[in-house]
């Protein structure tokens, strides 16, 4: 189940990129995700204030 980041919505905060367990985000001119390092775990999904990411279920 991969990490669905919703460019359109995400503002960049960067709150996401605190809170990640596993250092699996990153920012640079928009947010990405480092899908080898991801575990979807959720920390981001649910600490984002505008709801730009979820965890996609397959």
């Amino acid at each position: 189940m991969p990490l669905k980041i919703d460019k359109k919505v995400c503002d960049r905060c960067g709150t996401c990129i605190s809170v990640c367990p596993c250092n699996a985000l990153l920012l640079t001119d928009e947010l990405s995700v480092i899908r080898d390092q991801c575990t979807q775990c959720g920390t981001c999904v649910a600490i984002c204030p505008v709801g730009a990411l979820e965890i996609e279920k397959l």
